[in-house]
């Protein structure tokens, strides 16, 4: 049993659904390196973020907090502190590479030195701003690809952001930050304890694999989610009108289609997908840089994404909806001195649950205000339940336009989506309806059950408030 405070490696992608490791599950994936952390460490299956997009998701990650408390409700909203400062205040060395998606980018947040990548493909916050990814491609004298380049293609409107990587392979931003990791493990003086994070820009859109795995998984068959005309007329208006805007407006080089193909959807897939397995291929390589520079002995690796992609599924594009494809994410924490391999808990947390669970493992106490609670009692136990509800929130942004704020509570069975000041909304039973294609929300049978989650809404935010109304601002 390891006694020494552990390094501590979180490795976080962007926009990764729980459906995309082979080892919970998926047999169609290829992610053997994935599959041994699984193997050899503890899953939590019922794992889901508090925002359903980038950057609110990420700062209640980072801080504890659900964003309605953090103010931290959509991208490019500022945030600039984390509790990787009391790593950092601790004795911890505190590094960064690749995507944290603060703003401004390159704030501290606790880290000794940041290694920043950002969004592959970006038009809105922080549009000029020259990540390590762009200095790297102008020195080697390559034009990266981007949305600039992907519309002069005759069938960019077509592709639902499925592009192959035509650079040489090293210069993928998911290689380049994976390279960058082993670079630094192999080269940097050993210092421990060690907080590293990790930052893949994928599985994000655009979606550009490598050819030699995109062919992979062209090649075979994957489960597409079938879109009903009768699910598309009952989903809440802002849906609608965001399915319609995200066909106007070319989000991270996707055009959405509102009747796509069955090709059109497996390429987006088989391409969304091999992203993943190229992110795999690097973890491997940096489990082996923690072995032959004698960290892994004593480490602990986290392995999370901030949210997911509906992937055409529900009819939608991306995130900016509360479907499991979008608020589920893998959680993997591994670390064989510490906790017992081979374990899944089913207990439904919340992904932020991780920032407690990093200190108590580094000896720092957390924050008595935190609304974050340690999975620690889980990883020693897995029959312990984390949490019997999980809840994820969404302001008004430039996509999701028709709402001015959306909140979704979702127990074992039910979840439910409220929208403020509107009589609509959505509600699913998910013992019954797992795939969230039958909404109850009018459904007189089902009203009592539509209170009470309502209830059980409206008990968290009044106890929320309460519970961190001592919460120091300068966190924020």
């Amino acid at each position: 049993m390891a006694t020494t405070r552990p390094n501590i490696i979180f490795i976080i992608t962007d926009q990764q659904r729980y459906d995309t490791i082979g080892g919970l599950g998926f047999d169609f994936m290829e992610t053997p390196h994935l599959d041994r952390l699984i193997q050899e460490g503890v899953t939590f299956s019922g794992c889901h973020v508090t925002a359903a997009s980038c950057a609110p998701a990420r700062a209640s990650l980072f801080k504890g907090y659900y964003p309605h408390t953090t103010g931290i409700l959509k991208n490019a909203d500022t945030w600039r502190r984390s509790w990787i400062e009391l790593l950092n205040n601790s004795g911890y060395h505190c590094t960064n590479i690749g995507k944290m998606h603060s703003w401004p980018f390159e704030t501290p947040l606790g880290f000794h030195e940041r290694y920043v990548v950002e969004n592959k493909d970006r038009y809105l916050e922080g549009r000029y701003y020259f990540d390590e990814w762009d200095k790297a491609l102008r020195f080697r004298g390559l034009v990266k690809q981007q949305r600039e380049s992907y519309r002069r293609r005759p069938d960019y409107r077509q592709r639902l952001g499925a592009f192959e990587w035509e650079l040489p392979e090293d210069s993928h931003p998911d290689h380049f930050v994976g390279d960058m990791a082993v670079w630094w493990l192999d080269h940097f003086p050993q210092t421990e304890p060690l907080f590293l994070q990790i930052g893949f820009p994928g599985p994000h859109p655009p979606y550009d694999p490598v050819p030699r795995i995109a062919a992979e998984y062209m090649d075979r068959p994957l489960p597409l989610l079938d879109v009903a005309s009768g699910e598309l007329e009952h989903q809440p208006p802002p849906f609608k009108q965001m399915r319609q805007h995200n066909t106007e407006v070319d989000h991270d080089s996707v055009v959405h289609l509102l009747a796509p193909t069955h090709e059109q959807r497996h390429r987006q897939r088989a391409y969304y997908l091999a992203n993943v397995t190229m992110i795999d291929e690097k973890v491997g390589q940096i489990i082996a840089a923690l072995e032959r520079n004698n960290y892994l002995e004593n480490t602990v690796i986290v392995f999370t994404s901030d949210h997911g992609d509906c992937l055409t599924d529900h009819g939608h594009s991306q995130k900016w909806t509360m479907y499991d494809q979008v608020t589920r994410v893998p959680l993997i924490v591994w670390s064989p001195a510490r906790f017992t391999g081979g374990q899944v808990i089913d207990s439904l947390c919340q992904q932020m649950d991780l920032g407690p669970t990093v200190l108590e493992l580094a000896e720092i106490a957390p924050p008595p205000a935190l609304e974050a609670i340690s999975l620690l009692p889980a990883l020693q136990n897995p029959a312990h339940t984390v949490r019997n509800v999980v809840f994820a929130e969404q302001a008004q942004d430039g996509i999701l336009e028709g709402t001015k704020f959306m909140t979704m509570v979702r127990s074992k069975q039910w979840k439910l989506v409220h929208f403020l000041d509107e009589p609509y909304g959505q509600l699913f039973d998910l013992q019954n309806d797992p795939d969230e294609c039958n909404n109850l929300w009018e459904q007189q049978t089902a009203m009592p059950t539509r209170e009470s989650m309502l209830a059980v809404l409206r008990e968290w935010r009044i106890r929320s408030q309460l519970h961190t109304a001592d919460w120091c601002r300068e966190w924020r």
